[in-house]
């Protein structure tokens, strides 16, 4: 008996294995098969999606897409939203409404809700659940429920080459310079300069850059040094296993 007993077990864990390895690669064919590019659009219709622009599969809410221009070479994660309008189905004019340049990122669970303009600099990285939007619940009467009253909007402009962290969110209104880091969680409003960090709720300003001083407060890391042109990804894993003692 416990022989059989080993028999069963072991064909269960073989049929397990099996059928492990089945839905694992069914997942990755549907993921790349669902996934969103310019060469296999599906059913949405940007107004542009660049080459090289990727929406992983499976997307969050996408609509008003004939307003939405998406540059080339982005990569929209999983799950993110982008919509244009605030219903579907609305007539939003000439121009575009949502805005994305080239090279950006955003990442899981991202949100980009764009009723006023919303436009995003090139080579800008979200974190994952990140919250963009050019709309904002008004409260100004108190006896309507606050979900029943008229929304106030605003353009939003995100500058070029920034970093927002983790769960960050960026309200109508906001102007983001070049380079700016918004820390994890931040909540942005109003006008952010040039090659700033801010941080906080709301964000403020904790570091900034000029050309005379440099950083302000000055960095308290060192900064990174590239790795060398030509250095091969085997070199790079070789450096890793080093023991720093022996080097």
């Amino acid at each position: 008996m416990p022989k059989n007993r080993n028999t069963f077990s072991s064909l269960a864990a073989w049929r397990r294995r099996v059928l492990s390895r089945a839905v694992h690669g069914g997942w990755r064919w549907v993921q790349e098969t669902g996934a969103v590019t310019a060469e296999h659009p599906g059913r949405l219709r940007f107004r542009r999606l660049g080459p090289g622009t990727r929406l992983a599969f499976p997307q969050g809410t996408v609509f008003g897409e004939e307003w939405i221009v998406l540059g080339d070479h982005c990569i929209i994660a999983e799950q993110v939203t982008l919509t244009a309008g605030m219903l579907p189905g609305l007539d939003l004019g000439p121009d575009p409404i949502l805005t994305l340049g080239n090279g950006v990122v955003l990442g899981r669970g991202s949100h980009v809700v764009a009723d006023a303009a919303v436009t995003i600099g090139a080579d800008t990285f979200c974190g994952p659940y990140v919250y963009i939007t050019s709309t904002n619940h008004s409260y100004d009467d108190p006896d309507e429920p606050i979900g029943r009253q008229w929304p106030r909007s605003a353009p939003v402009e995100i500058g070029p080459g920034c970093w927002l962290g983790t769960g960050a969110v960026v309200l109508p209104g906001a102007r983001l310079g070049r380079n700016v880091v918004v820390a994890a969680g931040a909540v942005v409003r109003g006008e952010v300069p040039d090659h700033a960090v801010v941080a906080g709720a709301p964000a403020r300003v904790v570091r900034r850059w000029d050309a005379e001083s440099g950083w302000q407060p000055p960095l308290r890391t060192p900064a990174p040094v590239p790795v060398p042109q030509g250095i091969t990804p085997e070199q790079l894993a070789a450096l890793a296993e080093l023991d720093p003692d022996n080097a």
